[in-house]
């Protein structure tokens, strides 16, 4: 039976049998036992499916994975502990020292960190691209060892759209496959796989959660790339893996499961980033409600957008569903439902009347987190942001003024109200 995304929310993953809870429960153990050694030793070698170690597999985090793969349309789908711990594994799962990446420049500051310095460390380059580039410009950044090419849906902090379908095009001509993190579209808005992505990475620690409770982090395989049609690639992939009994990946598990198998087998196995079961639950919860919560968040920023707008104090504003905003077109065409609850302004005067501005405000609170229940606001030179260098910054599109606004589900005309009253302090 085909459903809609609202009855995936409520009724995929958990497929209680007789008797059985209706509700997901929480597996609050580290093992799980069996009656014979051949049992569990079937396990080890990948022969059979079930659970011995909570730090490779749980199932509680896999009937919310399940879920959440089938929002995405995906084949496959993993919890890490984070969306940090997804980006890594989903990049480090075909990367590997002496290998190269391309990512769009505009990406959020620790992943940029990520890949600009800590895989940087580990023998993994990566260059970071202007995402509006034309494609014969991208083009020319490929190289003979390039293996993947990363970008979000909408980027943090700047909520520019990335053109999926461009960037997919010049991955599969180089026959790499496209990353794209979708946390702050999330799959209700936008579905990278039906626009050619091939990995879909998440921080659920955002609207999927909902509630600022949880941190954590989904990988969703579309199942679509070919590992065997670009063997010499990735050999981690097509080549027998001597930690693993001399399994190939890619042979045994076939397009469909290869990716996130070998993530767990070895990836998950060695490193350990888990998401915690309990987190899980709490993420559970709030994928039920993520479709009602999605379109107030998107009508109420589009409504402090214009608020913004209007206000001659302001200097600028950045949504893509305002209709003079410069990825509006490409908004319709990949979020025609809505963007986000995300949008980002500067005050006029500069830095320092956009920090008066934040410090001024009573009901909007000053926070790292973003995409929540509640209203909060971050000034990302200042925050997410302080690593980088002024240069770093303007590649990545964040102004010092730049100031970060998630619109929470609180009564939209009291954030204007809050945002008024602050903007008048400061005049």
């Amino acid at each position: 039976m085909k459903t809609g995304l609202e009855t995936k929310c409520i009724q995929e993953g958990w497929k209680p049998k007789q008797g059985e809870p209706r509700q997901l429960p929480v597996y609050q153990s580290t093992t799980f036992q069996y009656d014979s050694s051949d049992a569990m030793g079937r396990l080890f070698d990948l022969e059979d499916t079930g659970y011995f170690y909570t730090r490779l597999q749980n199932p509680t985090n896999d009937a919310v994975a399940a879920k959440i793969c089938a929002l995405e349309g995906g084949t496959a789908a993993m919890l890490t502990s984070s969306g940090q711990a997804a980006n890594f594994f989903a990049v480090f799962n075909i990367c590997e020292a002496g290998d190269h990446l391309i990512a769009s420049s505009a990406i959020y500051g620790g992943t940029y960190n990520l890949f600009g310095v800590t895989m940087k460390k580990m023998g993994i380059a990566c260059t970071f691209v202007d995402q509006d580039i034309t494609k014969e410009e991208l083009d020319t950044y490929f190289r003979p060892n390039t293996k993947a090419v990363f970008g979000e849906t909408i980027t943090n902090p700047t909520v520019s759209v990335l053109d999926i379908e461009k960037f997919a095009a010049a991955a599969h001509k180089h026959g790499v496959p496209l990353i794209v993190d979708n946390t702050f579209a999330t799959p209700i808005n936008c579905r990278p796989f039906e626009w050619g992505a091939d990995i879909v990475t998440h921080s659920t620690t955002k609207y999927m959660d909902g509630h600022a409770v949880g941190v954590g982090g989904c990988i969703v395989d579309s199942g679509k790339f070919d590992w065997m049609a670009h063997a010499e690639k990735y050999p981690g992939l097509t080549t027998p893996d001597e930690s693993y009994h001399g399994i190939t990946y890619a042979e045994k598990f076939g397009n469909e499961l290869a990716f996130i198998e070998k993530a767990t087998a070895q990836l998950m196995r060695d490193l350990g980033s888990i998401q915690s079961p309990q987190n899980a639950f709490y993420l559970n919860l709030g994928l039920e409600t993520l479709p009602l919560r999605m379109r107030q968040h998107c009508a109420s920023a589009l409504a402090v957008a214009k608020f913004l707008e209007a206000d001659e104090r302001v200097a600028w504003v950045h949504y893509a569903d305002l209709e003079k905003d410069a990825y509006h077109s490409l908004a319709e065409k990949y979020l025609p439902c809505g963007t986000c609850g995300v949008l980002s302004f500067g005050i006029k005067g500069g830095r320092e009347q956009s920090i008066r501005f934040m410090d001024s405000l009573q009901l909007i609170s000053i926070v790292t987190h973003v995409a929540d229940s509640k209203s909060c606001i971050l000034h990302p030179a200042s925050h997410t942001h302080r690593q980088m260098t002024d240069e770093q910054l303007r590649e990545a599109g964040v102004a010092p003024d730049l100031i970060r606004l998630s619109i929470g589900l609180e009564n939209t005309e009291d954030i204007i109200a809050d945002l008024r009253q602050a903007l008048e302090r400061i005049v």
